[in-house]
C-alpha cells in the first residue's frame, strides 16, 4: 500500500516544501540521457566531462557585466578601508576561504582585509557541520563577530541561491549598509534577489544529479578569482600584470619577487639586490628605486602619497637627467 507521504512529494514529512523546491532548480535537474553513464568505459565519461567543463566560461562570460560592476563597487570600498568578506556553505563556503586565503602571499594583504567565512566555521572546511548551512541567524553573528562597517563588501556564495545561511548574510550586511554580492548558479534565486548586486552563473544540470562541487564550483572559483584579482588590479597592487605586491614568503615567492623586478625594469642581478635590499625587499618599492632613481625612503614616500599605486608614483618621481 503506498502512503500519503509516498503519493505526494509536498506532504508533511518535513522535507515535502525543500524537495519541490530543489525540484525546480537547474542546478538540481535530473538528465535521464545520463541515467546509465556508470556502464559506459573510463575514457568516454572523461570525454562527458570534459566537454560538460567547456560550457562553464561562456556561462560565466554571458554574466561579465554584473560581475564587472560588483568589482568596481568593492574596489570603491575597498579604497577607502573596507572589506572583502565571503559568506557560504559547504562546497561554496569552502571556495570562499580558499580564495581568501590565497590574497595575503598573491596580493601582500593583511588576511583581516579578504576574509572567507563558512557555515559551521573552520571545522567545516574538511567536515560536514550538519545544520550550519540552514541558519540565517548564524551568519548574521559570524559577521557581527567581524564588526562589519557600510564599507565592507560581503558576497553571499550558493549554487542553488537557496542556502539560507549565505542569503542570511547578504540580508544582514545589506541591513548594515555594505556592500552586497549574491553569487549562485540559478536564475532568479533568493539569494540574487537579497543582493546589491547578483551573479547568476546558469551553468545547467550537473553530469551527477545536484552534485554541484562539479560545474557550479567550476563556475564559482572562476567569478571569485575574477571578484579579487580584478580588485587588486584596481587597488594598485599590480604593475600590469606583475604581482608587484607579492609577500616573498618562501624560495620560490624570493625568486620570484627577483624575476618580477628584473621583468619591470631591466636591471641587472646586482641592481635587483641593491634595490631590494635598499626596500627590505618590497618588491614594488624596489621597481620604484631602479625605474624613478630614487632611494628606499623616497620610493616609500612616493608610494604612501599615490595610494599604493606604482604607475602614480613613477609620474610623480623627481627624476634626474
Amino acid at each position: 500500500m503506498t502512503s500519503t507521504t509516498d503519493a505526494d512529494p509536498t506532504a508533511s514529512d518535513g522535507y515535502g516544501e525543500l524537495r519541490a523546491q530543489l525540484a525546480t532548480l537547474t542546478t538540481e535537474a535530473f538528465r535521464p540521457e545520463l541515467a546509465e553513464i556508470d556502464r559506459l568505459g573510463t575514457l568516454e565519461i572523461a570525454r562527458i566531462m570534459n566537454g560538460e567543463d567547456q560550457s562553464v566560461p561562456a556561462a560565466v562570460g554571458a554574466r561579465l557585466p554584473a560581475i564587472a560592476a560588483a568589482i568596481d563597487g568593492t574596489a570603491e570600498r575597498m579604497a577607502r578601508g573596507g572589506r572583502l568578506i565571503y559568506a557560504g556553505a559547504g562546497t561554496a563556503g569552502r571556495l570562499g576561504v580558499l580564495d581568501a586565503s590565497e590574497c595575503p602571499p598573491t596580493f601582500n594583504t593583511d588576511p583581516s582585509e579578504v576574509i572567507g567565512l563558512i557555515a559551521g566555521g573552520p571545522t567545516a572546511m574538511v567536515k560536514a557541520v550538519e545544520g550550519a548551512e540552514d541558519s540565517k541567524e548564524l551568519a548574521a553573528a559570524d559577521l557581527d563577530a567581524l564588526d562589519l562597517t557600510a564599507d565592507d563588501t560581503v558576497v553571499g556564495i550558493s549554487a542553488s541561491g537557496r542556502t539560507p545561511y549565505a542569503i542570511g548574510a547578504v540580508e544582514h550586511a545589506r541591513g548594515k549598509g555594505a556592500l552586497t554580492i549574491g553569487l549562485s548558479c540559478n536564475a532568479d534565486s533568493a539569494l540574487g534577489a537579497a543582493a546589491e548586486h547578483p551573479i547568476e552563473v546558469v551553468v545547467g544540470p550537473e553530469l551527477l544529479t545536484g552534485s554541484t562541487r562539479l560545474k557550479a564550483g567550476t563556475a564559482q572559483k572562476l567569478v571569485l578569482n575574477m571578484l579579487s584579482t580584478i580588485t587588486m588590479i584596481r587597488l594598485g597592487k599590480t604593475y600590469g600584470n606583475l604581482m608587484v605586491d607579492v609577500r616573498a614568503s618562501n624560495e620560490k615567492l624570493r625568486a620570484r619577487s627577483r624575476r618580477i623586478v628584473s621583468l619591470a625594469t631591466g636591471a641587472s642581478d646586482e641592481e635587483i639586490e641593491a634595490a631590494l635590499a635598499a626596500t627590505d625587499g618590497e618588491v614594488k618599492n624596489a621597481i620604484l628605486t631602479i625605474l624613478g632613481q630614487v632611494d628606499g625612503p623616497t620610493a616609500a614616500e612616493l608610494l604612501t602619497a599615490s595610494g599604493g599605486h606604482l604607475r602614480a608614483a613613477l609620474a610623480a618621481a623627481p627624476r634626474t637627467t
